[in-house]
């Protein structure tokens, strides 16, 4: 059985709160079916960590701003990129079979943006694993449960999806190859369009809150 801290985590990186939520100690002791001290203690560590943030005398799931965005992303691009040159050299034949069926499954949910965000998220953590560097996932996974508290998936984005399972293949292609090299790029590129695409969508919401 997960702990309090497990299970509030996936329950923000579900959705199922959301950046600007406020979580209530009682509440969660009641929907978990967990006694008030290991959810305290939970809530505290994911302070800690930057996942929730103080409302007065309240914690409310975090929201990340314009400069924190960028840091993610730069931080995320560099590791993923390791990753997937790591890959090209230690993965397994059955690990980008693995990799190249997830794209596979992926053709049949276009259109359907909150399944994508949840195979995508599982598809980068295959990829992290098949780079076969146990310190390297370990610090993938801290950065993706900071990507958690995106209100929003860019997959959303109009034609976003199609375009980012090409990216996926293409990283994918190169992998097979065992290109090292072409692996990183493609990654790097795959990176840079999400987060373009997210700065995109955030300058479109921004204009909207001026109207």
């Amino acid at each position: 059985m997960k702990d309090a801290y497990s299970l509030i985590l996936s329950a923000i990186d579900n959705g199922s709160y959301r950046p600007g939520d406020r979580l209530v100690e009682s509440e969660l002791a009641e929907r978990f079916g967990v006694s008030r001290t290991p959810v305290r203690e939970a809530l505290q560590r994911l302070e800690t960590q930057s996942m929730l943030k103080r409302d007065g005398r309240s914690l409310i799931v975090a929201t990340l701003d314009h400069n924190q965005l960028a840091e993610l992303y730069t931080v995320r691009a560099e590791l993923e990129a390791l990753a997937a040159r790591l890959a090209a050299r230690h993965a397994t034949p059955e690990e980008i079979r693995v990799l190249a069926g997830m794209v596979e499954d992926d053709r049949k949910i276009l259109g359907d943006p909150q399944q994508l965000a949840r195979t995508n998220r599982r598809f980068h953590h295959q990829l992290h694993l098949a780079s076969h560097n146990r310190y390297l996932v370990q610090q993938l996974d801290l950065v993706h449960r900071s990507m958690a508290l995106m209100a929003r998936t860019t997959l959303a984005a109009k034609g976003r999806d199609a375009i980012s399972l090409e990216e996926h293949q293409a990283i994918v292609d190169a992998i097979g190859r065992r290109d090292e090299s072409a692996a990183e790029q493609a990654l790097r590129h795959h990176i840079s369009m999400a987060f373009e695409t997210r700065l995109k969508e955030e300058a479109h919401l921004s204009g909207e809150d001026q109207i």
